[in-house]
């Protein structure tokens, strides 16, 4: 699969910007796990074009995490062109526009998914970013529609495709979905039989195991995958997952001492991006994954969650480790 000039290789498995999440410790350690392409959380167009320090701080990235995309979203096109332009020199290797998000605050300002009830303002929203950036490929991350009925998923993507968008990634939910019911798989097949579009199509929504991961490429036809939820406190799903694709069989889980080493390495990671408080703070979301299925998993998370020194937090994760058995 390529995203312009990017060669992603065959059946590429990428993380998903999710807000207050996809910072860049994470995005590393789901990149050395495999993730062949990660993104940052959606960035405010108008907090880009003021320079507000948090935006600019969240499009900051290591070397390793190539390739690396910048996502934005916003509601008027001239906040979008100048952010674009921001986002652009910064460095990434690609830009993203978010036309997704469902949420009442991002909606109301006519940003994320508010563009599926308006595709001519999505036409705009997109085509100015399109002509604000130069030399990186722009992708698109949309849901299917506003509501069931106006679900017109094939004319959004090739209406985007012809404005010169290089991929598009399908969560396969409408906004009034939200994130219940169940994502609608079959829209991706439709998608790929679409006369006249050739773009890749990346599918997301639901996505939690090798397995079905192995079935939206191979019934569905899609031509990348996106995982979120699935990779919080896992970055091995991206290791697995690849290993499955390639040879039908699950790799061994993960051990707890090779759980505990990386949560340690997560850890400090964060808090050397964001500094002592703000590092704990960011690794709250993560400590139940990492210690999922540890005897005794459970009751050093309470403990964890409940410590703010990060030397406190690293000895009580490695007091932890030779006290369990496997």
């Amino acid at each position: 699969m390529n995203i312009g000039p990017i060669d992603l290789g065959p059946r590429p498995v990428v993380l998903a910007p999710m807000e207050d999440v996809s910072d860049s410790p994470f995005r590393q350690m789901c990149k050395r796990m495999g993730a062949a392409v990660v993104y940052t959380e959606f960035i405010s167009s108008e907090a880009m074009i003021r320079e507000a320090p948090k935006s600019m701080f969240k499009m900051e990235f290591e070397e390793m995490e190539r390739p690396f995309g910048i996502q934005i979203f916003g509601g008027r096109e001239e906040a979008m062109h100048g952010a674009a332009r921001i986002a652009e020199a910064a460095g990434p290797d690609l830009v993203d526009i978010n036309f997704g998000c469902p949420v009442y605050k991002v909606v109301n300002k006519n940003a994320g998914s508010a563009c599926l009830r308006d595709l001519g303002l999505m036409e705009r929203m997109a085509g100015t970013v399109v002509d604000a950036v130069r030399t990186k490929p722009v992708t698109v991350k949309t849901r299917l529609g506003w509501d069931d009925a106006t679900i017109r998923i094939q004319e959004v993507a090739l209406m985007l495709q012809a404005l010169g968008i290089k991929a598009l990634t399908v969560h396969a939910r409408t906004r009034a979905q939200g994130y219940q019911g169940s994502a609608r798989w079959e829209y991706f097949k439709l998608l790929k039989n679409t006369p006249g579009l050739h773009i890749p199509i990346i599918a997301n929504g639901d996505i939690t195991t090798p397995e079905q991961v192995k079935d939206l490429f191979d019934t569905y036809g899609v031509d990348g995958v996106m995982i979120g939820r699935a990779a919080i406190g896992n970055p091995w799903i991206f290791r697995d997952t690849a290993h499955f694709l390639e040879t039908g069989e699950h790799l061994p889980e993960p051990t707890w001492q090779e759980r505990v080493e990386l949560c340690i390495e997560h850890l400090k990671a964060s808090v050397a991006h964001h500094g002592e408080r703000k590092g704990v703070i960011m690794m709250k979301k993560q400590y139940g994954s990492y210690l999922k299925n540890i005897p005794g998993g459970k009751h050093l998370r309470i403990g964890l969650m409940a410590l703010e020194d990060p030397a406190e937090l690293e000895l009580r994760l490695r007091e932890f480790a030779p006290l369990q058995e496997v």
